[in-house]
């Protein structure tokens, strides 16, 4: 069954391959919005993105389910509507998944009112009980979480808000850096500034989960633009006098002195009247923590989507036992909890995704459901063994461990980074 919705929008179930050719007479996209293994029989992704690459019409893969819908899947979905050059075939099992992401970015956009969705389903054959319930939920939901993912390095940036004081914490804000020119500016972190403007917040904390191998941060550059001080967790203290010693860096001040607070396990902190707490997350990194704030949990690299399994253990001074430690504290938090992890790669060229529940990791999460320590460790120490080092690293760190300050220019007015040769495992060849 396949209904007609607007002009660029016809919503359907399951279409067989062999019928994809067929599409192409009167649409130029098809969107594919089941996950993979969802029932037997089903193509799949790769089947169907080869019928319609076949076919000669575009292809988006936005695999979710009625239950686990974020904004990142709502805001995935118009942007393959926005980016068709025609009209849009969009399918699930029934057909109403899609039609769910459809009136979600409708009614979140102010294009339709809220209390107009259940109609709008009726007279179009489908009930949309739970496009109201995910809508209840998004209006009561403490604190607005809205994330910002960055393609290039597959990081997301966080601003964190209290709708009632209007105050706000940005979590893990990238530097832009290339590696191949040397070129660095400050795009994602004023696209942060922008927003918090556009919404009329006002920051109170700019917070790093660790110092990052894969992106520069710029909490040092937002503090300059905005006075808000920075913060990261006490333990990269430890970080500092490890990193110190690869750099061969004897200037560099291992104190935690670069940020105007450093977090110990179960400190307390305030994003406007909601409460936040640190839960010391070590295994990534030494200095790894998560921000519990109210609801929602800033779990940095230590858990990925459900879809992705973990974050890495073997960085200088990463241990898989102590993450697993890390992954089960997290884990005890309630199972409707929001968890907001910092990397998504887009496995099987889905869309970008970082918004899970406790209860969906523990459930669908191959590296935690049904695992215990021993497996595990295993698990991860043999995959660990098969990763490059990122290709960030060694510029990274030497900039992260001191708050994102660059390197001081030097007599030509020109700022250098300095990297060992031969300090760390993992070739890519």
């Amino acid at each position: 069954m396949s209904v007609k919705i607007t002009d660029r929008l016809t919503v359907a179930g399951q279409p067989d391959t062999g019928a994809i050719a067929d599409l192409a007479e009167n649409y130029t996209t098809l969107i594919n919005l089941r996950p993979d293994g969802e029932e037997s029989g089903q193509p799949g992704n790769a089947a169907e993105h080869a019928a319609a690459a076949a076919a000669g019409i575009d292809y988006a893969f936005v695999p979710v389910t009625g239950s686990t819908i974020t904004e990142a899947d709502i805001r995935a979905f118009q942007k393959a509507m926005t980016q068709s050059d025609g009209p849009v075939y969009a399918h699930c099992r029934g057909g109403t998944r899609a039609l769910t992401l459809h009136v979600l970015g409708e009614v979140l956009d102010g294009r339709m009112r809220q209390e107009d969705v259940e109609a709008f389903g009726r007279e179009r054959g489908f009930d949309l009980a739970r496009a109201m319930r995910w809508l209840a939920r998004h209006t009561t939901q403490k604190p607005a979480v809205k994330g910002f993912y960055d393609e290039r390095t597959g990081s997301i940036q966080y601003v964190v808000s209290d709708p009632a004081t209007r105050r706000c914490a940005i979590i893990d804000p990238v530097y832009d850096f290339d590696e191949k020119s040397g070129t660095t500016g400050t795009t994602h972190a004023d696209a942060l500034l922008a927003y918090i403007e556009s919404e009329g917040l006002s920051i109170e904390w700019i917070l790093d989960t660790h110092p990052h191998a894969d992106h520069f941060t710029a909490a040092h550059y937002l503090k300059g633009k905005t006075g808000a001080p920075i913060a990261i967790g006490a333990g990269v203290k430890d970080v500092q006098k490890l990193w110190k010693a690869i750099y061969n860096w004897p200037d560099l001040q291992t104190d935690g002195s670069q940020w105007d607070r450093l977090f110990e396990d179960g400190d307390t902190f305030q994003v406007g009247s909601i409460e936040g707490r640190i839960l010391f997350s070590p295994g990534h990194t030494l200095a790894s923590i998560t921000y519990v704030i109210g609801d929602a949990a800033f779990v940095h690299d230590t858990i990925f989507m459900p879809d992705s399994g973990t974050a890495r253990a073997d960085f200088p001074g990463g241990n898989a036992k102590m993450l697993w430690g890390s992954i089960e504290r997290i884990l005890a938090l309630p199972d409707d909890t929001r968890l907001f992890t910092g990397h998504d790669y887009r496995p099987h060229g889905r869309h970008a995704r970082w918004e899970s529940t406790v209860g969906e990791q523990k459930r669908a999460n191959p590296h935690i459901a049904g695992i215990d320590e021993a497996v595990f460790v295993k698990l991860r120490e043999a995959r660990d063994k098969t990763l490059p080092m990122p290709k960030l690293i060694l510029h990274a760190l030497q900039v992260n461990i001191r708050g994102g300050r660059l390197p001081e220019p030097e007599l030509n007015g020109k700022r250098y980074l300095k990297f060992p040769l031969d300090a760390l495992k993992g070739a890519a060849w």
